[in-house]
């Protein structure tokens, strides 16, 4: 068992790493949704801001950046596919 101050804090950095890791897993989810269901427009703005939140992640400690990057290179994949220029 940690101490008790270490323990709070790992308590502390576990929600919010919980937190950052939901909303970053969401944005992906509505990324994915959009390059299906809307127009191209839409889609680019969304999978940015999706590939935004996985740089934050990233950054953050929260996921690695190399699965970071592995993520953002699946979504342009999926978004060049689908909108082809």
């Amino acid at each position: 068992m940690p101490a008790e101050k270490s323990a709070r804090v790992q308590e502390r950095r576990r929600v919010i790493n919980r937190l950052v890791r939901t909303r970053t897993r969401t944005a992906v989810k509505h990324a994915v949704a959009a390059i299906t269901n809307e127009p191209a427009e839409v889609a680019t703005t969304t999978v940015a801001s999706a590939m935004s939140a996985l740089d934050r992640a990233a950054t953050k400690g929260i996921i690695h950046k190399n699965n970071a990057s592995r993520r953002k290179s699946r979504l342009a994949k999926r978004l060049n596919t689908a909108n082809p220029k």
